[in-house]
This record gives C-alpha cells, sequence and structure tokens, in this order.
C-alpha cells in the first residue's frame, strides 16, 4: 500500500495545530484529534472491545502525548444497539476492555474520550428482534429506506415511535453509559447526536413526524438532545461532556441543505448549549461533521455540499470547536479553519492508516493510503498493521 498521490501534504509544525489547548479537564498538545470511528471489530455476543486488537489500536494512534482520541460509538444499553460487532459499556466484560484501552492511551500521556451512540431506525431489525429488542425512533413508519422497511417487516419488528416513558428509558442509558465510562478511566464522553442515529432522528423534520412535546416545532425536535445533555451534565459534570452534530449530513434519509430551516434548528440547539455555557455548564467542546462529508459511506470527496458551512457555529458558541471532514486531503483548508484559536481538526479515514499521523502532519511527510475494505473487517489486517512512516521508507513505499 503506498504513499497518498492525491494532494500535496503541508507541515502544520509552526501553525496552531501544535498549540496546545484545554478541553475539559485536559490539556491536549496539538489539535489534529482522532474522532469516532466505528470499526466493528467488538465480540459478538456480549458487545465486547476486541480482547486480542483493540488496545493496540488506540495505543498506536495516541503514541504522541498529548493526543485526543474519540473512541468508536460505544452502545450505553443492548436496546441502543442493533450492531453486532459494535462495543457497548454496560456489562463488566465489556468494562474490563475498556480500562485495559484508556491505561494504554494514558500510559502515553494522552487522553480518551466515549462516542455514546444510540442507533434508532439504523440499526438491523432483524438482529434487534433477534435479541428481544425494539427498532426504534421517533416515529412509527417512517422508514429510512425501502430496504429497512422491508427487513422490519420480515423480522415482525416495525419501526416504534418511542414513548415519553421509553425515552425517560434512553436518557437514563445514557446517563449510565457516561457514569460506566468515567468510571473505567476515559476522560470525558461524547453525545453522538449526528449522521441519522436516534437523537438526529429527533431533530430532524423527515424523521420526526411527532404531535406531541417532542415533535412539530425547532425547539420541540431539539428537546430529546438537550435533555440527554442536561442529564449527562449533572451526572458527571459539563468539562467531561461534549456533543457531535452534523447539520448538513443527508446519510440515513436527513435533510442537510434541503430544508431551508436547518441552520435556524441546529443555531438554536447550539445556542441552548451556550446559554448553558453562560450559566457555568460549558461543555468541554462542540463537534460538527462538515458539509464536505455529507455520507460517511460515500468514497473521500465525493457526496460533497457547498452551498452551507458550519462557520455560523463560531458566532454562537465560544468553547472549543472540533471540525471532521476530509481534512486530510484539504490541508489548505485545516491550514484556514486552526486560524481560529478554538478548533480542533478531526482526521478520520487517514488517522486509520496511519498511526503515526501526528508526526507526519507536524513534517508535511507524506500520508499512507487506505484500505476501504478491512475498514469494518473482523480481522487485525486493515486496523494495526498500517506501517508508520519510518516502517514504510524501510519497505520501499516512497518508490511505489
Amino acid at each position: 500500500m503506498p504513499f497518498s498521490k492525491d494532494f500535496e501534504p503541508v507541515a502544520f509544525k509552526d501553525t496552531n495545530m501544535f498549540k496546545p489547548m484545554k478541553v475539559g479537564n485536559t490539556t491536549i498538545l496539538h489539535r489534529a484529534a482522532l474522532p469516532p470511528l466505528t470499526r466493528m471489530r467488538a465480540h459478538h455476543p456480549g458487545h465486547i472491545p476486541n480482547r486480542e486488537w483493540a488496545v493496540e489500536y488506540y495505543k498506536q494512534r495516541s503514541q504522541r502525548p498529548g493526543t485526543m482520541l474519540v473512541t468508536e460509538g460505544v452502545f450505553p444499553s443492548a436496546q441502543s444497539g442493533g450492531y453486532d460487532n459494535a462495543p457497548g459499556i454496560w456489562s463488566e466484560e465489556q468494562m474490563v476492555e475498556w480500562r485495559k484501552i484508556f491505561n494504554a492511551v494514558h500510559d502515553n500521556k494522552s487522553f480518551a474520550w466515549v462516542q455514546l451512540w444510540v442507533l434508532g431506525r439504523q440499526g438491523f431489525p432483524d438482529s434487534l428482534a433477534r435479541d428481544g429488542l425494539r427498532y426504534d425512533s421517533a416515529s412509527d413508519g417512517i422508514y429510512m429506506s425501502a430496504e429497512q422497511e422491508e427487513l422490519a417487516k420480515k423480522s415482525n419488528n416495525p419501526q416504534h415511535g418511542i414513548t415519553k416513558d421509553e425515552i425517560k428509558q434512553y436518557i437514563k442509558d445514557y446517563v449510565q453509559g457516561a457514569k460506566n465510562a468515567i468510571a473505567a478511566g476515559a476522560d470525558g464522553i461524547e453525545i453522538h447526536s449526528a449522521n441519522s442515529y436516534l437523537l438526529n432522528q429527533f431533530i430532524d423534520p423527515k424523521s420526526n413526524k411527532r404531535t406531541d412535546e417532542y415533535g412539530g416545532s425547532i425547539e420541540n425536535r431539539a428537546r430529546f438532545t438537550l435533555e440527554v445533555v442536561d442529564a449527562i451534565v449533572d451526572a458527571i459534570g459539563p468539562e467531561r461532556t461534549a456533543i457531535r452534530l452534523s447539520p448538513y449530513g443527508t446519510y440515513g434519509d436527513m435533510s442537510g441543505g434541503a430544508e431551508p430551516l436547518i441552520v435556524a434548528q441546529y443555531a438554536y440547539i447550539i445556542g441552548e448549549l451556550e446559554r448553558r455555557a453562560k450559566e457555568g455548564k460549558r461543555l468541554a467542546y462542540l463537534h460538527l461533521v462538515e458539509p464536505r462529508v455529507l455520507d460517511p459511506f460515500a468514497p473521500e470527496g465525493e457526496d460533497v455540499y457547498n452551498e452551507g458551512t458550519t462557520d455560523f457555529a463560531y458566532s454562537i458558541w465560544k468553547g472549543p470547536i472540533m471540525r471532521a471532514g476530509n481534512y486530510a486531503i484539504h490541508p489548505e483548508v485545516a491550514m484556514e479553519v486552526l486560524k481560529d484559536d478554538r478548533t480542533i481538526v478531526g482526521y478520520g479515514r487517514y488517522f486509520i492508516a496511519n498511526p503515526d499521523l501526528v508526526d507526519r502532519l507536524e513534517k508535511g511527510l507524506p500520508l499512507n493510503k487506505y484500505d476501504r475494505s478491512t475498514f469494518y473487517a473482523m480481522s487485525a489486517e486493515g486496523y494495526i498493521d498500517y506501517p508508520t512512516y519510518e516502517e514504510a521508507i524501510k519497505m520501499g513505499w516512497d518508490k511505489q
């Protein structure tokens, strides 16, 4: 696997990329973060982080001291899931492995945040049915695709608009997941309210057709997300809590820029977070998915929305902002956004392929190409076997 020739590397050594920054209770030593990346290596049954490879994976990517890592999405409860090989954080068996992972990251003098992930209608209804679990969303019958609808009906697990009591139970699950993460040694948690998962299904008018206080208006559709934020903040503190949003995302049949009020919707949510911040409850950071990535499964550089920007968030939110979305192939854009002193840049696919990514960004060294076919494979290949720059040179990659 040779070096990528898709862009010209740039050295970030003398930029804000390598200026320390306080994030929650931690002080990161540079602004290149590992964002949450689903890898599907967990053991099933049990949703246990991979005993053979997971520690090494996170250890490799935290090797540069002061690095901020956000874990792959983690289910806070069985009902939150619907993918067999994604990890959970509700059982002692799971916690045993997470402790090892967090210890490895901390041994490298780096930091680990757990992304709490509730799938809703993105889960597989047949897998959920097999385990005696509901196929949940904001509303009954508003399927994200004909394939999911067929699967739900075949498995006798139709899409279920959750009740207010079930909303309360999910909030309890989020809180317990957050407490478990901190107890296992995580530095904080990130609430996944993006990319068409359950909280996003409530936010978006395309998937939320409710007529109660959780549907209809911008304020009502944001209610569940903000209740989760408030409950977690009360449980573990604002400095250990963060949130991810994807205003322009269309993956999973979300509205994206086709919804004229989409910026108003997210400006309201971010404004509510800033209002809480001014009252003494500032979250550690806000994480935004750029319109350069509408669908995380599309090839890099494709499925891009050029008619909107997440810049509006900076005029509302006054804390740290992590931005993720094709920054590796656009170093000139990374350079530009880093001019704002509050910015952290998330590098996804290229952090998978470059365990020493931070060193390469500092020096402007070429990056390993990634192999998309192994992103979700149950194998060590494509997970912990990518070489460092020095190892790649020894293998002659610079001559390919």
